[in-house]
């Protein structure tokens, strides 16, 4: 009954975080209630039993996607004034590929069935012991498909080296300090050995003389200075 209870509350809770997620005008908000989905799923696939996939949805998507994609919205500058005017002349073409992708949903809702082995599935028994999901699916994963597990984390480390190529630019605009350049002084300073106790005079440097500034002619007044 509880866990009844719990899954129709975090069902809804899902629900109406998606509906958000397409229906905000602010892409922040939208950001937001999707972490708020991923959560809830996470807490689903719990009550399901399903704690590896749970912490997968909360470390990879929230830690990772999500947050990465809330900084994204909130680092570019997006004009949504811009972003609504095409709304009106992109409508019907919208409509029609919903439409189109309702029906798809619609035809393979229509023609899924059980399979004749799922209640014999469902009821089949735990690896046994103490053994959890997230352990039996680490012992298969790194036993049996170990190699493709390296092999997929190689791919997406290229996959990242090459974003980070592509998206690299060097700026000509900045300044760099060439410390070779420096350090070599190669034709702008002469050095030369001074030998000890030497002077300037034997370098053959002179100091220009110091003009000297005339001073003023002093004259007598020749009707004060006589004597009566």
């Amino acid at each position: 009954m509880i866990a009844a209870l719990a899954f129709y509350f975090f069902a809804a809770i899902l629900i109406a975080s998606a509906v958000m997620v397409v229906s905000s005008r602010n892409p922040v908000h939208s950001v937001l209630f999707l972490i708020l989905a991923f959560f809830n799923a996470a807490a689903l696939f719990l009550i399901a039993g399903a704690e590896f996939l749970a912490m997968i949805l909360v470390i990879v998507y929230v830690g990772a996607v999500a947050v990465l994609f809330l900084f994204v919205v909130m680092m570019l500058d997006i004009d949504f004034a811009r972003l609504r005017e095409g709304f009106q002349r992109y409508a019907p073409v919208g409509a029609v590929v919903g439409a189109i992708l309702f029906l798809e949903l619609l035809l393979v809702l229509g023609s899924w069935t059980f399979a004749d082995q799922s209640a014999e599935l469902r009821l089949s028994p735990n690896p046994g012991g103490d053994v959890t999901n997230a352990m039996a699916i680490g012992r298969i994963l790194y036993t049996d498909y170990v190699y493709l597990f390296q092999a997929s984390g190689l791919i997406l480390l290229v996959a990242m080296i090459g974003a980070i190529v592509l998206t690299h630019r060097k700026s000509t605009a900045s300044r760099r300090q060439n410390i070779g350049a420096q350090v070599s002084r190669s034709g702008s300073v002469l050095l030369e050995k001074v030998p000890s106790g030497a002077g300037i005079g034997t370098l053959g440097i002179r100091r220009p003389p110091v003009a000297e500034v005339e001073k003023p002619a002093v004259t007598h007044d020749a009707g004060h200075g006589g004597h009566h």
